[in-house]
């Protein structure tokens, strides 16, 4: 009987395609020294990846440049206390461009009304959704970090949408569940938080209504550096991998990760 080997799938996206020329560098790297056309060809698929992503993604408006241009240039090294807490801020912790213009049109897509963000920081991500919203459109964004959410308040109040924007200035857990008690709930969701405490945001949301009927969940960070998939973690990427074990086996949801940025994950009741 003869035995037919099925065909290897040819890599056809630019991951698939990087990880092809890299493996295939590491091979001629084991029988000779010139690996130099491969690894050429994987480092101009990495560099030119981003930036054409982002030249054929709808510019972001006046008002997120602003935050943006703003945040980049905060002295976040000096910021590192929200009250008894010491927390590490960073510009990288913004949303950015693409993912701005994503989440805005996720807002578009799901005609949501109300919107949770958890999670705010700078505010890049409220306001791109924000700007999604109706006129009479609410997003509820919580912040731990009084300086923080100070920062963001200035801008939204120089911005065409930061009137839908209300800050909750709490540890994000508290707010959530006074916002249960007061009987909230929510068409969208965006976690981009405490990664240590994503399994509790997602919890809370399912368990306590907070999540309308045919609401979404975004959450932010889901592939994390590779380390959810890779040997070695951070406390953080051993949170990612356990959250997202625990949203694979909840049988009250399903959802997609989607590896744009540092991954981002969608997630919808069923």
């Amino acid at each position: 009987m003869t035995t037919i080997t099925p065909p290897v799938a040819r890599p056809i996206t630019p991951l698939g395609i990087l990880t092809a020329h890299l493996q295939t560098a590491i091979e001629q790297l084991q029988h000779s020294e010139d690996a130099t056309e491969s690894v050429q060809k994987a480092l101009d698929l990495a560099i030119g990846l981003e930036e054409y992503v982002n030249a054929c993604t709808t510019s972001e408006s006046k008002d997120l440049k602003a935050i943006a241009q703003k945040t980049q240039r905060e002295p976040w090294d000096q910021r590192f206390s929200d009250g008894e807490t010491v927390r590490h801020l960073e510009q990288e912790m913004l949303s950015g461009h693409v993912e701005g213009q994503f989440l805005k049109m996720l807002v578009h897509m799901t005609r949501a009304r109300r919107i949770l963000d958890i999670g705010m920081f700078t505010g890049y991500s409220a306001l791109a959704m924000a700007e999604a919203l109706p006129n009479d459109g609410i997003l509820v964004a919580c912040e731990v970090d009084d300086y923080v959410a100070s920062f963001a308040q200035n801008l939204f109040d120089q911005s065409l949408h930061g009137s839908k924007i209300q800050i909750r200035l709490a540890p994000a857990i508290e707010t959530l569940k006074q916002l249960a008690d007061q009987g909230e709930s929510f068409d969208f969701v965006f976690i981009d938080a405490d990664k240590r405490e994503y399994v509790q945001y997602f919890q809370l949301l399912l368990d306590e209504g907070l999540l309308a009927p045919d609401g979404f969940i975004c959450v932010d960070n889901t592939l994390l550096q590779g380390q959810p998939y890779l040997s070695e973690r951070s406390t953080n990427g051993a949170a990612i991998a356990e959250f997202n074990r625990v949203v694979a086996e909840d049988e009250r949801v399903e959802q997609v990760l989607v590896p744009l940025r540092d991954g981002v994950t969608l997630i919808r009741r069923v």
